[in-house]
């Protein structure tokens, strides 16, 4: 059975499991997709992917969780919490990862509102994260309308990366900023 994290108007996000291996991999697998991350996926990284992601659950209740659509269970990417070291303190991140056909129709954002939701007012993180690059446009505008602002450049992962952050407000200046 898999487990449902959160619902919205059009998506579930659930708990990731070994079945999502070739949904995954061809997001891994797509040169476009992936034009922002340090390279594409092959079959063994993808197994680990997985694997790092169940151990997040185990770890830590939180991971990056599968989006499909509410009415179809048709997989349209990932998106979730993760928990990232940055210098000397560990920082909550939203990261969202999306097959190209379902781009542009609001998906990420649907999903990283979510996220963000449950990792402010249900986990009480006092601050979220995204790493982004800073040459990836419709990432940053999905971190803008999760609320989030430019915080400064960090080198990782071999690359240049911005933080966009939004600290823990309380419930009803986020119902505010989804107006």
């Amino acid at each position: 059975m898999k487990c449902i994290v959160a619902v919205t108007e059009r998506l579930i996000l659930r708990q990731m499991t070994k079945s999502d291996f070739d949904h995954l991999k061809e997001i891994f697998s797509d040169k476009e997709t992936m034009k922002y991350y340090p390279s594409t996926k092959n079959d063994e990284d993808t197994k680990e992917w997985i694997y790092w992601t169940e151990e997040n659950y185990r770890k830590f209740d939180i991971g990056l969780w599968i989006a499909e659509d509410k009415e179809t269970g048709e997989f349209y990417g990932q998106c979730g919490i993760v928990p990232q070291k940055i210098k000397d303190k560990v920082e909550m991140e939203i990261g969202y990862l999306f097959k190209k056909t379902v781009w542009g129709r609001g998906y990420a954002t649907e999903a990283a509102l979510a996220c963000r939701d449950l990792g402010i007012l249900h986990l009480d993180f006092p601050k979220i994260i995204s790493l982004i690059d800073p040459r990836n446009i419709p990432s940053i505008k999905v971190a803008e309308r999760m609320g989030m602002k430019y915080e400064k450049n960090i080198f990782r992962w071999n690359k240049h990366l911005s933080i966009y952050s939004i600290e823990g407000p309380r419930a009803s200046e986020l119902l505010m900023l989804q107006e």
